[in-house]
């Protein structure tokens, strides 16, 4: 007899990574739906729906169901992850597939509540849930299993996890609100308040991506913002250079810090002394930005690491686990479907 298939999910605020076994991650497309506000239909989701992001007309709106790593959305989120399973497993799959769905690790049970209904409605059969750092460590290729300590920074779109594991389960974490989403937004607001200049999403996080900047660059870049002039209501272009990004970024920057931080404070000596010789390992998108291991590791004064593929450690981590459920520590995953 057949068995269903087993999928990872890394149900992110900005982007959703689907990964099957036997076949790796087979999808990576932003969290957007595109809706037709008159029939509720759904026009485009993913890849498509991103472009229709400010270039929509009255009846079609872009949305992003996930809000700070949790559901705002219910009924689009299980639309959404509906469409997503069903372009990963194929629409003509008889058996329903297993789903292993990551959230953060400060998500409340009724938010836990909410993921796992979206999965069960949207063609799970078993839905597990576990928690976005301890998923982040194994996709690194980390060994958590043992005693020692292993501190890891998973920086998304719109949380970020700052987590000491040992013995496979979560020791000390914080999960903040602050992420890629809030760089964005501090860039619109530098713009506006620094250059009265009025720049959608999309052109902050182009800027982000091509200049932004968590520690001084050895060399100074420059990008073309365009935009709508506040004063004369007309587009305007202007260059802006990557030390004003290191200064639009620096609220949100700080946080993410500060949050790591506070872990440290929180950790057992015995672990921290662990931590302090291994080194914190970065994951999630947020990783990417130039700098940011410099930013952590001046702050903490321990060496930081970029995780081969950061984007991908979550799916990774989540597919991996999904191979070894009864080894798997209670704490870091939720093996009972409340659902069945």
């Amino acid at each position: 007899m057949a068995v269903a298939k087993e999928v990872g999910i890394d149900l992110g605020t900005a982007n959703v990574l689907v990964y099957v076994k036997g076949k790796g991650i087979v999808l990576n497309e932003p969290s957007v739906v595109a809706l037709n506000e008159e029939t509720n239909e759904i026009v485009a989701v993913g890849t498509d729906a991103q472009k229709m992001i400010g270039r929509t007309p009255a009846t079609i709106i872009a949305v992003r169901p996930l809000k700070d790593g949790v559901i705002s959305d219910y009924d689009v989120t299980e639309r959404m992850l509906k469409y997503f399973i069903r372009k990963s497993c194929g629409s003509r799959t008889f058996f329903k597939p297993n789903i292993m769905i990551c959230v953060p690790s400060g998500v409340t049970e009724v938010e836990k509540r909410a993921v796992i209904e979206a999965a069960t409605e949207a063609g799970g059969k078993s839905v597990f849930l576990m928690e976005e750092p301890v998923a982040a460590a194994i996709g690194a290729g980390l060994d958590i299993s043992g005693p020692d300590g292993k501190m890891v920074i998973d920086i998304g779109g719109g949380t970020s996890d700052v987590a000491v594991i040992s013995l496979g389960t979560i020791v000390t974490s914080q999960s903040v609100k602050v992420a890629g989403d809030s760089m964005d937004d501090a860039i619109v607001k530098y713009m506006r308040k620094d250059h009265k200049l009025f720049i959608g999403e999309r052109m902050a996080e182009q800027m982000k991506m091509e200049i932004g900047t968590a520690f001084p660059r050895e060399e100074s870049v420059t990008f073309t913002c365009k935009g709508r002039d506040l004063v004369s209501g007309l587009p305007k272009s202007i260059e802006v250079t990557s030390e004003e990004m290191l200064s639009a970024l620096d609220e949100p920057l700080t946080t993410i810090c500060e949050a790591v931080h506070k872990v440290l404070e929180n950790t057992p000596p015995e672990l921290a002394a662990d931590i302090s010789t291994t080194g914190i390992v970065l994951t999630g998108g947020g990783a990417l930005l130039n700098g940011m291991d410099k930013r952590i590791k001046q702050r903490t004064g321990i060496d930081v690491f970029i995780a081969d593929d950061p984007k991908s450690c979550v799916a990774i981590g989540t597919g991996k686990a999904l191979n070894s459920l009864e080894a798997m520590d209670t704490g870091a995953v939720n093996r009972r479907n409340p659902l069945i």
